[in-house]
């Protein structure tokens, strides 16, 4: 919502950060047995590193439009 600067006379505005697309769909399921296998667990691992790439590029865009200290 913007307001009026009394000492500026000047309307503000916030600013929006750029776009950042959704993290991809997980590919994990539920572990078969009581134990993961290797390859449940190597997709856990995946689907960790997608999540940290999207986190991080979202940090980076609120670190660019001023909207996160740096």
């Amino acid at each position: 919502m913007a307001y009026l600067n009394p000492s500026a006379g000047a309307v503000r505005e916030g600013k929006q950060a750029a776009a950042s697309a959704n993290a991809a769909a997980m590919t994990t399921t539920a572990a078969a047995g009581a134990n993961p296998t290797k390859a449940e667990f190597d997709k856990v691992v995946t689907d960790l590193g997608v999540l940290r790439a999207a986190h991080n590029d979202l940090l980076t865009k609120l670190r660019a439009a001023g909207l996160l200290a740096t």
